[in-house]
């Protein structure tokens, strides 16, 4: 996915209240921008971390800037705009680079499904196959306690949205289809992803019980830079217990 126009550079200086996040550009002058990000963004968003931001032309946007990129102390690119992820992973999927997800002749994206009134990220449909739903989610959060560590974990927060996912594609196993958890990592410095136990146990625990029930667990990891973000490199997940 490409950047149009590339991202304009600035320091970030504070995000808050969510959806909020103050820049300052090299001239000394400030201005609000948006955070499509509900997460912590834990060492993803530090006051002074370089920051990328893109403007959109919508003249009814009260913040036209959106925060898009940081850049940690380690140097590393992160992607905190998680709208991002979807786009990156269906584009991957239609040029096949996630070859795990090769084959079907349709893909849908938002599709209503599960008892718990879900909707799947993308359900990839073939006449000679079964019925595949792609759950997935994007990983930002390095451990904090080693970053040289490459170690890369998900939630970043307790989620009940995200433990209800996992039941939803339980669900579809137990129904006779394929279930995938696709991360997409979003960090330049993650080379390997686990379930985040110590944040969010029961979601963990569901995570395995998942594994063990049938659901594949992807990794995929972006390439990330202020022209552009494509998801192509397959790293490791390992089972955290």
């Amino acid at each position: 996915m490409k950047y149009s126009p590339a991202l304009q550079s600035a320091t970030l200086l504070k995000r808050y209240k969510r959806f909020l996040a103050d820049l300052q550009l090299k001239d000394g002058s400030e201005f609000t921008a948006h955070c499509a990000n509900t997460g912590k963004m834990t060492g993803c968003a530090e006051p002074g971390f370089s920051a990328f931001y893109s403007t959109s032309d919508n003249a009814k946007r009260k913040y036209p800037q959106s925060l898009e990129l940081t850049k940690n102390n380690l140097s590393q690119l992160i992607c905190v705009n998680t709208a991002i992820a979807n786009k990156v992973v269906e584009e991957a999927i239609n040029n096949n680079v996630i070859t795990e997800l090769n084959g079907y002749e349709q893909l849908q994206s938002e599709v209503k499904y599960g008892s718990e009134n879900s909707r799947i990220d993308f359900l990839l449909t073939d006449s000679s196959k079964s019925d595949c739903y792609v759950e997935v989610k994007s990983v930002t959060l390095l451990s904090q306690s080693d970053p040289q560590s490459a170690q890369g974990y998900f939630p970043d927060a307790q989620t009940l949205r995200g433990q209800k996912h996992i039941r939803e594609l339980i669900e579809m196993i137990e129904q006779g289809h394929r279930a995938v958890l696709l991360f997409a990592v979003l960090h330049e410095g993650i080379n390997k992803v686990s379930g985040a136990a110590h944040i969010d146990e029961k979601y963990n625990a569901l995570l395995n019980h998942a594994i063990s029930k049938g659901v594949e667990v992807l990794v995929y990891k972006a390439s990330i830079s202020a022209n552009e973000i494509i998801l192509n490199e397959k790293i490791a997940f390992i089972a955290n217990s």
